[in-house]
């Protein structure tokens, strides 16, 4: 039995997919966030469409983007950073994630908060929140008239700039 992409240690017959598989409601909202990722990394796109809240006139396209998305992509983990609520006793709860994945051998981290709700009994995506970090330089800011750091005299827009 392999180990459930969704990190928590467990074989996947006996974590995620008791929600995919056999339509065991989720008890949690952190549970449906393992769940989902679970369902993007084995393109489980049927499972992920039934538990997210969207508005029937954007099904269609959401469902295109969704299934796209997770079959090119290669997911490398989840990592659930905070939740808040989100419990058995709950309506409402927001799970903050890192999820990692690669598309063509670049890896990508997709950091988000995502909120859920308990409509009818089961738990369902509603909206995300993508967290975006400003990206800092590591090294500094070459002018376009200084000299070429490579060292071929020439000024830096002439050459590898």
């Amino acid at each position: 039995m392999a180990e459930c992409p969704c990190g928590s240690g467990a074989e996947y017959e006996k974590c995620c997919s008791l929600y995919i598989k056999d339509g065991i409601p989720v008890p949690t909202a952190e549970k449906l966030m393992r769940a989902r990722y679970t369902a993007y990394a084995l393109g489980e796109v049927d499972y992920i469409m039934s538990t997210h809240e969207v508005d029937p006139k954007d099904v269609e396209n959401s469902r295109k983007a969704t299934e796209d998305w997770s079959k090119q992509s290669d997911w490398q983990g989840l990592e659930i950073l905070k939740t808040s609520k989100g419990g058995e006793s709950d309506d409402t709860g927001t799970v903050e994630f890192k999820a990692h994945y690669m598309i063509d051998r670049a890896r990508y981290t997709h950091h988000e908060i995502s909120t859920f709700k308990r409509k009818n009994g089961k738990w369902l995506f509603t909206e995300g929140q993508e967290i975006k970090k400003p990206v800092h330089r590591e090294e500094p800011k070459i002018s376009r008239n200084a000299p070429c750091p490579c060292g071929s005299g020439k000024k830096y827009k002439k050459c590898c700039g």
